[in-house]
């Protein structure tokens, strides 16, 4: 059966994304007990929302501060002119420390969020790493204190 990228989330669908938001590695055969269908139908609901692009993957979630990486923050960050933007991309997705990059309205050109070990690894991947790249104008810092939000959106 081909997919129909004009694939309608139904009900049990929803179901299933619940469940894997709160728990994602709750098994199939958990989900279908859960759902009261089969592991099969699961795992076809599954492979069509792997491949309509709803669900990317799976993720590890690191507690940071226990690996040591204790500094998290934002980078604001000033593009020249539009013409260089995918070349910035380009060179900001090549620094390992910056976990997230988004394009923004306002004030920034784009958003970064930057995790490391301490002020002086921040202090080097400003200096040496993000401002030196060609099409950066400037860039503000913010520096997070706490985190006492973390979630994934409900659905």
């Amino acid at each position: 059966m081909g997919l129909n990228q004009s694939y309608q989330l139904d009900e049990l669908d929803f179901q299933i994304l619940d469940i894997l938001i709160k728990d994602c590695r709750t098994p199939y055969l958990e989900i279908a007990r859960l759902c009261h269908v089969s592991g099969g139908t699961i795992h076809v609901r599954m492979k069509k929302m792997e491949e309509l692009g709803i669900i990317k993957g799976t993720k590890i979630l690191l507690n940071l501060p226990k690996l040591g990486y204790d500094v998290c923050c934002f980078v604001g960050i000033y593009i020249d002119k539009t013409s260089s933007f995918s070349a910035v991309f380009d060179e900001i997705s090549k620094i390992n420390e910056v976990v997230e990059l988004h394009l923004t309205t306002g004030d920034y050109s784009v958003f970064a969020k930057v995790i490391c070990k301490n002020i002086s690894d921040l202090q080097d991947i400003l200096l040496n790493k993000i401002n030196v790249i060609p099409g950066i104008q400037r860039t503000d810092t913010i520096i997070s204190l706490n985190q006492p939000i973390d979630r994934n959106i409900s659905i």
